[in-house]
């Protein structure tokens, strides 16, 4: 089984930009998680945006949707921004020949304390054991992205009520 990563932008991505700390969306992150924990299995990992979530359009989501209809590769994960991405969710579930989890991260990857990896690998689990569909994988749980909400006050995703 191949993985195909696909980041889109976000905190996850994050990087410094300049002395004021200013951060911008900088190269995907991915790579390094990847090689860091030393996976034991195939993948390929494409940037196909560089963008805060917030930042992103019905365009972008368009693009993404139209870029994961061609992939071959039945096990996808991508990488967002956690503000926008359960819109983003919601548009790529009509595709129902995949496996499709999106996951983030609260703070940048770089961070020591970043929820990144932890975040990423569980994505890379669900992706693997879990029926065609589209999922958001954080905060340690699988979700069905019709029903979750971003709870930024406890900077966690939760269930709606």
């Amino acid at each position: 089984m191949k993985i195909k990563f696909f980041a889109i932008g976000g905190t996850i991505d994050k990087v410094y930009f300049d002395a004021l700390s200013n951060y911008q969306v900088g190269p995907p992150g991915i790579e390094n998680i990847i090689k860091e924990a030393r996976v034991n299995f195939d993948y390929e990992v494409v940037s196909l945006l560089k963008k805060d979530s917030l930042d992103m359009t019905q365009e972008d989501r368009n693009m993404i949707y139209e870029a994961l209809l061609k992939e071959e590769s039945k096990h996808i994960v991508i990488t967002h921004g956690t503000d926008t991405m359960i819109e983003t969710a919601m548009v790529l579930k009509s595709i129902k020949d995949k496996v499709i989890v999106l996951t983030g991260a609260m703070e940048p990857a770089c961070f020591k304390s970043s929820d990144a990896s932890f975040n990423l690998g569980s994505a890379v689990a669900a992706v693997q054991t879990l029926s065609p569909g589209v999922y958001i994988a954080i905060n340690g749980r699988v979700f069905d992205p019709a029903n979750i909400r971003k709870d930024r006050d406890l900077k966690q995703f939760t269930e709606k009520i």
